[in-house]
């Protein structure tokens, strides 16, 4: 570890080019974090399984460009897949546990995510998997600095992808229509809203995102049937730190955590990155409780 941190004082190019590499997967860990802030904040669920929804949306496109679709083609089509199988599993399992406890929402959901984790496992085995975009890198800094092409498309895809979910929620009927049952789903029924229609295309809007999101992944990193849990961690983690409804937030907190993960992987190992994202998580949540703890000091 040392060693890593004085390869890093001596040659500040290396720090550059982890900064980057975090920042640009950062924006992927941004789309998955919008979707379980869509979903914490309009069903009050906190979905376990948006990890799988991930790792399946990677799936969808490794084999379609097995099949030869281009990768990049294929991340709509993996977006509308995970659309489906949201929808089909709102109308399942998830309808049944909405206005529940919300221990209750996490149990339900993480059975889901045991399940999704499972069947891929038997029906795509254990391999890890990738899809070549067949595109090259931009040498910066007279070549110190490597910044792969696809990378930077996932980047930019992802900020698109984000911000076309943001306008979707301020312009469009059904945009406001999530909006209002997310401030307060009982006036919105009284308003003549179709609350359970809503909370159907949210489950699903946010399991699309999440396809879009591993297509990106498959095509920038990889993927294999135990990824998902990666994927929750960081949208828990990100969704805790910005807070609900703060978009700008998610966004900057995704490419700070993609930042200090790469940094960690170089400083502690790769094989400790893992363990840091768990680590992080227990301090937050601890900084979260300490600051309530003192909110509520104050009132009183």
């Amino acid at each position: 570890m040392l060693d890593n941190l004085f390869l890093l004082w001596n040659a500040p190019v290396l720090s550059v080019q982890l900064l980057v590499d975090g920042i640009l997967i950062g924006a992927i860990f941004a789309l998955a974090a919008y979707g379980m802030a869509l979903v914490w904040g309009v069903m009050d669920i906190i979905n376990i399984a948006q990890g799988e929804f991930v790792m399946l949306g990677g799936y969808v496109t490794f084999f379609l460009a097995t099949a030869g679709v281009h990768p990049l083609y294929t991340v709509p089509l993996a977006a509308a897949a995970l659309y489906c199988l949201g929808w089909g599993l709102y109308r399942l399992v998830v309808f049944r546990i909405v206005d529940q406890d919300m221990f209750i929402s996490i149990l339900a959901t993480f059975g889901i995510s045991i399940s999704l984790q499972q069947l891929a496992n038997e029906l795509f085995q254990a391999d890890v998997r990738t899809a070549e975009s067949g595109l090259g890198s931009f040498f910066l800094a007279d070549g110190l600095v490597v910044v792969s092409q696809i990378k930077v498309v996932a980047f930019f895809s992802a900020l698109a992808l984000g911000a076309g979910l943001f306008l979707f929620l301020k312009t469009s009927r059904l945009g406001r229509a999530i909006r209002a049952t997310a401030q307060n789903a009982r006036a919105a029924r009284i308003m003549g809203i179709d609350t359970d229609r809503v909370f159907a295309t949210t489950f699903a809007l946010n399991a699309a995102i999440c396809g879009a999101a591993g297509s990106l992944v498959v095509m920038t990193w990889l993927i294999h049937p135990y990824l998902g849990l990666a994927y929750t961690l960081r949208s828990f983690m990100i969704v805790t730190v910005a807070g609900l409804g703060n978009m700008g937030g998610v966004a900057f907190a995704s490419l700070g955590l993609g930042a200090a993960e790469n940094f960690a992987g170089f400083i502690l190992g790769t094989e400790y990155q893992a363990a840091f994202v768990f680590s992080l998580l227990v301090v937050i949540l601890m900084w979260r409780n300490l600051r309530l703890g003192r909110q509520r000091k104050h009132l009183k």
